[in-house]
Parts: structure tokens; C-alpha cells; sequence
């Protein structure tokens, strides 16, 4: 079995960000991140989204890996961009860092998704998907960030090690969903960490508000710890317009996506996951694919579209251009123009105001 996908899926129990303790918590069914109130997406134990279909079991695990299908990626895939951005930016510059790493500059704050510098989105240093092309923004070429947006607490989103360098140099606002505190004050109980449940809202300056919502997910950092911390997308309320920022999510039946349209509005600029979706018999629950990622676009009325999450981690099935090839076709089929919905490669910047 790949090793790659079961730290991906089941996360081995070695990596536990909250200890022995936490460990031991959760295997007596009792959950090590978060104590709170049931709700009516948090049962006591676990959080869920009403009408999600059922996690995958080891079995299906077992069965797409030893199912064949996997494309070869080559050991490296650089990208043409590198990114020095400026310190401050009064309008809205987005660039990838990689994978679902982001700085989106926007209203005079600095703010960075789901950041990882790790060379791989593993609990080990040793072994673990392999990032294929080095970040987009070098580390030391940061900006001075303000706000550091957490959507969940899978390793290609979570590195607590990055967000250890962030604190340490930065300062930054840190926001991530219930329970995603714990696992980053146990890796350093330095650092502030602001969370918050769906649909709470929280001030990163007096001119943009981040806006945490549901997405069609899950979260797990090992074996026994699957949907005990919140994940979350962020919608931005910001002068130059709504942000919609998406660092994991199936499409579902598309309500989500109707639904911000109807209470928030049209975003300016959607960012959206394109990758990691095959096999679709596994994926489709918790990952959309390009042609899906098109249509929440159209779902949101996003005026602009960004695709991330691929092509520097390998997680799934897929080849390492195949998102894009399949956003092309998707848009082509849809009668968007291409330069509606970009999907960035690290170190490539997009502006509002461009075509």
C-alpha cells in the first residue's frame, strides 16, 4: 500500500500533535481538540455536515490502492513563476505559494491559506507525498503577514511547523475552525490562535472580515481522530469585493454554493480546489473535479476563478497536468472564457483588474 495515501487518508498514529494524552483521549472515544456543546453539525464526539454521505472505510481505502490507475509524476515539475510581491497592496493580488498555499493581498493586509513550506504533506520528514517544485513565494520574500487562514487539519493543509516559522517572525492572526487550536498550540502553546465554528465571523482589520462556512469535507491528523476538529472554506468581506476561498471540498448537490450566492452575494473572485479527485468512486464525496469546480463557479456568480490545489503534492489517481487539461475542456463544454477561471501554478500572480 502507498504510503503516501495513508498518511493522506488515515494518517499513521505516530504524528500526534496533541500527544499520548490526546491519543489516548480519542481512542477511549473521547475528543482530544474539542470540548463544546452538541449542535446541529457537532454530535459531542464528532462534527458532521447534515446530509454528507458516510466516511470511506478501510475498506474502500484498501480497495482504491490496490485498484490500479495511478499516473506516474515526474520528480520534479518546476514552474516557469517566482513570485517577490510588494509590501502592501491597496487593491487585490492573489499569488500561489503552492498546492492550497496562498498570499492574497488585499486592502493593505497580508494574508496567507492553509501555509505549508514542509518539503512534504507527511507527519515524517522521511516519507510522504513530496512536494515536485519548491514554494512560489521563498519563505524570506514573505511580506509581512498579518492573518494566517486555516481550513482543516489534513497535512497538506496544516503544517505546524510552517505556521511555527510564521508566529515566530510574523505575529500573524491566526483563524482556524474549532478544534484546530489544540493541534497548534500542542506543537507550540506560544502561539494565539483565534477559532471559530461556521457561519462566525472574525476581524483580521478594520476593512476585511473573514466569514468562516461549511464546505463537503472531513478532518483527521491519524487513525482515531476522523471529524473531531471543524474544517471550514472563508468567505472575505473585502473593498475590493468578496473573496470565496475554498482549500478543500466536494460539490455535493451544489446547495453550499447556492446558498453563498443568496446570503453574501456574487464574490469578486472565487478559489477554488481543482485537483486530487480520482478515482471519482472514492473522491467525489470530499474533492470536486475541474468540471464541478466550473460549475460551483457558476453556482457563486464568482466574477473570476482560481484553481489550486495541484500539481506539488501527489495524492491521488490523476496526472500531474490533468486538472488543467480537464478545466480547459470543462470550461470550453461550459462556454466560460478560459481567463475566467485560471488555474495558478506556483509563483503566478493574478490581479484584479486584469482580463
Amino acid at each position: 500500500m502507498k504510503r503516501r495515501t495513508l498518511f493522506k487518508y488515515l494518517a499513521l498514529p505516530a504524528v500526534m500533535a496533541v500527544g499520548a494524552a490526546g491519543y489516548n483521549r480519542a481512542r477511549a472515544g473521547q475528543n482530544p481538540y474539542y470540548q463544546g456543546p452538541p449542535s446541529d453539525h457537532f454530535d459531542g464526539l464528532r462534527f458532521f455536515l447534515p446530509g454528507q454521505p458516510p466516511d470511506k472505510g478501510i475498506g474502500d481505502l484498501l480497495r482504491w490502492n490496490l485498484g490500479g490507475g495511478r499516473e506516474a509524476w515526474p520528480d520534479s515539475v518546476p514552474s516557469p513563476f517566482q513570485d517577490k510581491p510588494p509590501a502592501r497592496v491597496e487593491g487585490l493580488r492573489v499569488a500561489l505559494v503552492g498546492h492550497a498555499s496562498l498570499l492574497i493581498q488585499v486592502a493593505g493586509v497580508n494574508i496567507l491559506t492553509d501555509p505549508v513550506y514542509a518539503e512534504r504533506a507527511s507527519p515524517f520528514s522521511f516519507a510522504g507525498p513530496r512536494r515536485v517544485n519548491p514554494p512560489g513565494i521563498a519563505f524570506d520574500d514573505l511580506p509581512p503577514i498579518d492573518a494566517v487562514l486555516v481550513t482543516h487539519n489534513h497535512y497538506d493543509h496544516l503544517d505546524t511547523g510552517t505556521i511555527q516559522r510564521l508566529w515566530q517572525r510574523h505575529r500573524p492572526r491566526i483563524v482556524a475552525p474549532l478544534g484546530n487550536d489544540a493541534i497548534i498550540k500542542a506543537a507550540d502553546d506560544s502561539i494565539a490562535v483565534t477559532s471559530a465554528d461556521w457561519n462566525e465571523t472574525v476581524e483580521l482589520s478594520e476593512r476585511v472580515t473573514a466569514r468562516l462556512l461549511p464546505s463537503y469535507h472531513w478532518s483527521a491528523r491519524w487513525t482515531n481522530d476522523r471529524r473531531m476538529a471543524l474544517w471550514c472554506a472563508y468567505h472575505l468581506a473585502t473593498p475590493a469585493g468578496g473573496i470565496y476561498h475554498v482549500g478543500d471540498t466536494g460539490y455535493g448537490d451544489g446547495r453550499l454554493f447556492r446558498e453563498l450566492r443568496e446570503r453574501l452575494g456574487p464574490p469578486r473572485l472565487a478559489i477554488l480546489p481543482i485537483g486530487a479527485y480520482e478515482p471519482r468512486w472514492f473522491m467525489k464525496p470530499q474533492h470536486m473535479n475541474p468540471e464541478e469546480a466550473v460549475q460551483v463557479m457558476r453556482d457563486t456568480g464568482a466574477a473570476q476563478a482560481l484553481g489550486h490545489h495541484w500539481g506539488t503534492f501527489r495524492l491521488t489517481n490523476e496526472g500531474v497536468e490533468r486538472p488543467v487539461e480537464a478545466l480547459a475542456a470543462a470550461l470550453q463544454a461550459a462556454g466560460v472564457p478560459p481567463e475566467r477561471f485560471r488555474a495558478l501554478r506556483p509563483g503566478e500572480v493574478w490581479e484584479a483588474g486584469e482580463a
